[in-house]
């Protein structure tokens, strides 16, 4: 099925979970959520693992929810440049 979604040659491409569900609760939790973004602007590591340690220690690190669309936005190029 990605190579359906790939084939579309989208800006950005995201993946992640709607919530954390740790095997010794199974159930949801608070826990953090893995996401990957991948963007000719994204600089991670193409042979990373998606799980939840990889993903916490990758290039982009723990973010905030309410980050995650400015995210998207940036790796799409879609923002206009701020800052001096």
């Amino acid at each position: 099925q990605l190579e359906c979604i790939t084939a579309l040659d989208p800006d950005v491409l995201v993946v992640c979970g709607d919530h954390a569900t740790p095997s010794y609760t199974s159930s949801h939790s608070w826990h953090p959520v893995p996401f990957l973004i991948k963007s000719k602007y994204s600089e991670g590591s193409v042979d990373a693992t998606f799980s939840e340690i990889p993903c916490r220690l990758g290039s982009i690190g723990p973010i905030k929810a309410q980050q995650l669309m400015l995210s998207v936005l940036a790796h799409a190029g879609k923002l206009n440049k701020f800052g001096p």
